[in-house]
């Protein structure tokens, strides 16, 4: 990892006071990692709450079959952690491409969310946001929704947070491999292919090697919405 010396501007000081946000920046450090980087290991202790501020990251677990199971795809305004007082990670977290963390000790930032409730209430808020997610996650994984509807779904919601407009569509901006999508899925790499070659087909989906295309969000949004 290679320190940093510039930074911008981060989500999580929003709502603080003008002392926590000079004494959270006093506190932390600026790092860049390159792809593949891994930023957290399950078991593994942990001292730092990870800020994203550039690129992007997996947070994934393993089965119990040792496979992997992505839970989520992280960019910028984003924290890694699962937890903010555990001092052992319970995820693995991996750099999809050269990313900029900013990073801060546990301990110093409970300290300034006990002085500070608004920087508290934003990281409550945040987790909040997270555990729905994972909830809806859960809710799309019990066999009552269809493989391309769950896939079309991960695909629409990649678009929005990782899109850029292009000729074809929504080109989501990152490497989108077979392997990866399995992984995002929790399905065989097989099925995994065969379930993207029928979104092709049906014109919701372009795929040219490991670059994906969404031709029409609302599209693609009424056919996982639909119920079967």
């Amino acid at each position: 990892m290679e320190q940093m010396h510039t930074l911008t501007p981060l989500w999580v000081l929003e709502h603080c006071s003008d002392s926590t946000q000079r004494r959270f920046l006093e506190f932390g450090k600026t790092i860049s990692c390159k792809k593949g980087t891994f930023c957290l290991r399950t078991g593994e202790p942990n001292d730092h709450i990870f800020f994203l501020l550039e690129g992007k990251a997996a947070v994934y677990n393993l089965t119990s079959c040792g496979k992997r199971k992505i839970l989520f795809v992280l960019g910028r305004h984003s924290m890694v952690n699962e937890s903010l007082t555990g001092a052992v990670s319970t995820i693995y977290c991996e750099t999809l491409e050269r990313s900029r963390f900013f990073l801060i000790r546990r301990e110093l930032l409970l300290s300034l969310m006990e002085q500070d409730f608004g920087l508290t209430r934003t990281l409550l808020q945040y987790q909040e946001k997270k555990i729905w997610r994972l909830e809806h996650q859960l809710k799309n994984t019990i066999g009552s929704i269809y493989l391309e509807r769950k896939l079309a779904s991960k695909l629409w919601k990649l678009a929005r947070d990782f899109g850029i407009p292009s000729g074809k569509g929504i080109l989501i901006d990152m490497e989108l491999s077979i392997t990866f999508l399995a992984d995002l899925l929790g399905a065989p790499r097989e099925t995994t292919s065969r379930v993207c070659r029928k979104l092709s087909d049906q014109g919701l989906i372009v795929l040219e090697k490991k670059k994906i295309y969404i031709p029409d969000p609302e599209k693609i949004s009424r056919f996982y919405k639909t119920i079967p």
